[in-house]
């Protein structure tokens, strides 16, 4: 049942709603969750919540394409977007800025499968970088 509130939890948080995965998944160690049931659970919740902020950016862009495309700015934007995003999703597993390059990057249309590689690793990354804190 801890497994279960502790993945919702990591899903809520890879939103952009203020919800504090690490703060979920250090009380699940400390209370002597697993550590390996504690990392499945973080991170597959955080995964599958990525890959939802990247489909709502790649269903936007048909929203915004037009208005996106109709400046200079749009355009240049998109395109660097485009070209460096997967640089940029470095960063994605920082608090605050990570969830929504997620989202980004499905707006700017970026290699699905990179995508998922870079950010998951990332993700897992995290939370065992966490558990050698704990």
């Amino acid at each position: 049942m801890a497994e279960i509130a502790l993945f919702i939890s990591a899903f809520l948080a890879a939103t952009i709603l203020p919800f504090s995965s690490e703060a979920a998944f250090y009380l699940a160690i400390t209370n002597e969750m697993p550590i390996l049931n504690a990392m499945l659970s973080a991170s597959s919740g955080n995964i599958l919540a990525i890959i939802l902020n990247y489909y709502l950016g790649f269903f936007l862009y048909e929203k915004t394409k037009n208005k996106l495309f109709s400046s200079k700015l749009g355009k240049k934007s998109f395109l660097l977007g485009h070209k460096y995003g997967q640089y940029a999703l470095v960063l994605s597993w920082m608090p605050l800025i990570g969830d929504p390059l997620t989202l980004v990057a499905g707006l700017v249309r970026l290699n699905f499968l990179r995508f998922v590689i870079i950010v998951s690793t990332l993700r897992v990354l995290r939370y065992y970088l966490l558990t050698l804190i704990i």
